[in-house]
């Protein structure tokens, strides 16, 4: 019967997980196809299989414990700003009543008119000032500043 040599199997095995790693892109099996590579050497001069297995796993750990942190900070998503972003910390007015059990509530800030919701989940009458303190989706939490016919006087 035809059987396969372990430096060949090893190969596949780096293969396959070089190709996992390709499709997910996540970190996580390539650690594992640096080790499988390696395991090739012990596996070459007929060390027996379980101190393949044991080289496997220990280049395994190294490239992980002295690759992880430059991987990580490659690959990381930054955050992109947007134009909405800048509306934090600004103040608007209040168009229609904010109500967040009903689900309603406008202001108009910047030129435009948005839909809105308190932080601290109270009602804000039409015409108070708001501040922006965060956005979800299209959406401005906002936090009662001042009434504007207050500030009006």
């Amino acid at each position: 019967m035809f059987e396969i040599p372990m430096p060949f199997i090893w190969l596949i095995v780096a293969v396959v997980l070089g190709v996992i790693e390709a499709v997910t892109v996540s970190l996580i099996s390539v650690w594992f196809a640096i080790g499988a590579l390696a395991a090739i050497i012990p596996a070459y001069f007929g060390v027996p299989f379980w101190g393949q297995i044991l080289v496997f796993l220990a280049v395994s750990a190294i490239a992980f414990a002295f690759t992880k942190r430059f991987f990580k900070d490659v690959v990381r998503v930054k955050k992109q700003p947007t134009n909405s972003d800048s509306l934090i910390g600004t103040d608007g007015i209040v168009t229609a009543e904010i109500e967040n059990l009903n689900g309603s509530g406008k202001i108009y800030i910047s030129g435009l008119t948005w839909s809105a919701r308190s932080a601290d989940g109270k009602t804000i009458p039409e015409g108070a000032v708001v501040t922006v303190r965060k956005i979800e989706g299209a959406t401005l939490i906002v936090e009662i500043k001042e009434l504007a016919e207050a500030s009006e006087e």
